[in-house]
């Protein structure tokens, strides 16, 4: 029992902070005091939102139409875009019915594992993962099955760990390409294999799309939903507009699932937020049904400074990273750094290196623990070339190069 002298809940107060969001706090409030700090820790595109869809926000702003409440599912227009769009990029073909529009792809998280989870479900959650994820999970009754991957095996679950972890308890299976925190895309062949893994067990898939244009070289973004379509009425698709259009302070996601998961999930919705800010859906209505042509502009950039992360990552000594394949992440090993003395400090994990590259040389770097991943850490080359170089340039001048 809760105790009566206790002012929070048990469930709400079990919540960690958003790490991610913490770093990027710490780095903004630095600054603010005066302090040259380069923040790594934000993982939002730098880019200004594209101006037609700023354009439509303005005139939905003047529209009376968008002063009152409207269906808390979603403007019916957005709804038949987000169908379309996900018809045009992915190949899924899904209804308009089959979409809840969500304040921002974090809510469509929660929504999705609210809606499917009872207590005591268990959810397959490959690391390195997101932080929301295991807390999402754990507010909504469910028990985390987490299943390590390490860069030695690309950060890529298989199908025998999945095997391995999967019990009679096991309802959900995360499914995240590209990956936050690692960068990482799938495969096609090996997403059908988890795919048509999961169908064989009676699995629910959830999978979260988010980064699904911000893809690399000759890596391709495949939906596990199209590579397996008999797994349609078993999967839910989590998006929205903030990594593709520049538009995460705009607060619009979605969730794509079966008509009895959306009308719940809607239900659900209409107790909690009712309707996402209708500037901000008329603003999503104008990024999804355009074209891509911003998206493309972004996507040159980001391939670029991960190129030059990726390199300059590699060349400090004690640090190993793959090469961002997708999202807008690099995820190195900094293993070979710890037990080290860095700048007069024993660093014994990644959360004290953290702390010692913060306030020996200014740049925010977010550990690996935040993520399952001890020993890593996740930098974000959404930001300019200018500080990337410079950032990375320090944590080199602290850390030592190889050779």
């Amino acid at each position: 029992m809760t105790s009566p002298n206790s002012r929070v809940s048990r469930r709400v107060g079990a919540i960690a902070p958003s790490a991610t969001l913490a770093v990027d706090a710490k780095a903004k409030a630095l600054k603010a005091a005066g302090k040259p700090v380069i923040g790594f820790g934000a993982g939002e595109p730098d880019f200004p939102t594209p101006e037609h869809i700023v354009h439509a926000a303005i005139a939905a702003c003047a529209d009376p139409v968008n002063h009152r409440y409207t269906p808390a599912g979603g403007l019916p227009e957005l709804k038949a875009a987000v169908a379309a769009k996900t018809r045009r990029d992915t190949g899924v073909e899904v209804g308009a019915n089959q979409v809840l529009i969500t304040n921002g792809g974090k809510h469509a998280v929660a929504a999705s594992f609210e809606t499917l989870l009872d207590p005591g479900d268990e959810v397959l959650v490959p690391a390195p993962y997101w932080t929301t994820y295991p807390e999402a999970i754990a507010l909504a009754g469910g028990v985390s099955v987490e299943i390590a991957t390490d860069v030695e095996a690309g950060f890529r679950v298989s199908i025998e760990q999945l095997e391995a972890a999967c019990t009679p308890r096991t309802k959900v299976l995360l499914f995240v390409s590209p990956s936050n925190p690692t960068g990482v895309v799938y495969p096609r062949d090996e997403i059908e294999a988890i795919g048509r893994w999961a169908l064989d067990r009676g699995l629910w898939v959830i999978t979260d799309e988010i980064y699904e244009h911000l893809t690399y070289g000759g890596h391709e973004n495949h939906s596990i939903a199209k590579l397996v379509p008999e797994l349609a009425d078993q999967t839910v698709i989590l998006n929205g507009v903030a990594k593709t259009y520049a538009m995460t302070g705009w607060r619009v996601g979605w969730m794509i699932g079966s008509n009895d998961v959306i009308t719940a999930a809607t239900n659900l919705q209409s107790h909690t937020t009712s309707n996402v800010s209708n500037v901000a859906q008329r603003a999503a209505l104008a990024a999804v049904a355009g074209d891509l042509d911003a998206v493309a502009m972004m996507r040159a950039a980001f391939e670029r400074r991960g190129q030059v992360m990726y390199r300059m990552l590699n060349e400090i000594d004690g640090v190993t990273a793959l090469e961002p394949q997708g999202a807008f992440y690099c995820f190195p090993s900094f293993e070979g750094v710890l037990g080290r003395t860095v700048g007069g400090r024993l660093a014994s994990s990644t959360v004290e290196l953290a702390e010692i590259i913060l306030e020996q040389a200014e740049v925010a770097l977010v550990p690996g623990e935040a993520f399952g991943a001890p020993g890593y850490m996740r930098l974000s080359f959404a930001l300019s070339d200018a500080d990337l170089v410079e950032g990375v340039g320090r944590v080199a001048d602290l850390l030592g190069s190889k050779g």
